[in-house]
């Protein structure tokens, strides 16, 4: 995470509890690429359960802006003749593993303070620069492009180890969910992450669903 001293902290405080506690008023925080030990010593990761959803719920405010813009709009999209889930075959877990760390390296991380000067804006990382939100975007976009269904891939807000607000992607599997993030170049399952999981965007329509602030693995129903 980028060095922040004085009001900024008030900021950052702000933005978190935003992020993951309203869709009316901005939030996000920034976070910095830290690196974790792999789990890719086998060609594919041992198979784990899903995560549990628990309902409807408000998407995060910059989320709602990002999609309501015409250029981003069809970035949330969702189209239920995709797949929910995608086979996790050696093919695809090595084209996830490589992106998420090209990505991690590609973004500079900032602040939306920062950068923008606002609490909370969510793009594409058009200037090379972002925070958690842009990275999960780029790293869908291209994942999308490389024949990975957009509906098999959520963006996910959590609690992380700094218990702040933080937006990552999850991959959906045959073999569980995993997590693509900015914080490590690792891809890990949901449950090896640490992180508390608030919510993610539906698979059924342009909204987003409850995770019931689970931190251990649980028996999904979808």
């Amino acid at each position: 995470m980028p060095k922040k001293h004085g009001q900024t902290g008030k900021w950052i405080k702000a933005a978190a509890t935003a992020l993951i506690l309203t869709a009316t008023t901005p939030g996000a925080q920034a976070q910095s690429q830290r690196q974790s030990p792999t789990t890719t010593g086998a060609l594919t990761p041992a198979t784990s359960l899903d995560v549990t959803r628990s309902g409807d719920t408000r998407p995060p405010i910059g989320w709602v802006q990002f999609c309501s813009t015409k250029a981003y709009a069809a970035e949330c999209a969702v189209d239920p003749s995709e797949a929910e889930k995608v086979e996790l075959t050696p093919k695809t877990w090595r084209l996830v593993t490589a992106l998420n760390t090209r990505v991690n390296k590609e973004i500079d991380p900032v602040t939306d303070m920062d950068h923008w000067g606002i609490v909370e804006r969510w793009d594409m990382a058009e200037d090379g620069r972002g925070d958690c939100e842009e990275y999960v975007n780029i790293k869908r976009k291209r994942l999308v492009e490389a024949g990975i269904p957009r509906r098999a891939l959520r963006v996910v807000v959590v609690i992380d180890e700094e218990n702040a607000g933080h937006a990552v992607l999850m991959l959906r599997t045959d073999k569980g969910d995993f997590i693509l993030d900015n914080k490590r170049n690792a891809v890990l399952s949901w449950h090896q992450t640490g992180y508390v999981y608030i919510k993610r965007e539906s698979q059924d329509r342009i909204g987003w669903v409850a995770l019931g602030g689970v931190a251990g693995p649980q028996v999904a129903t979808r």
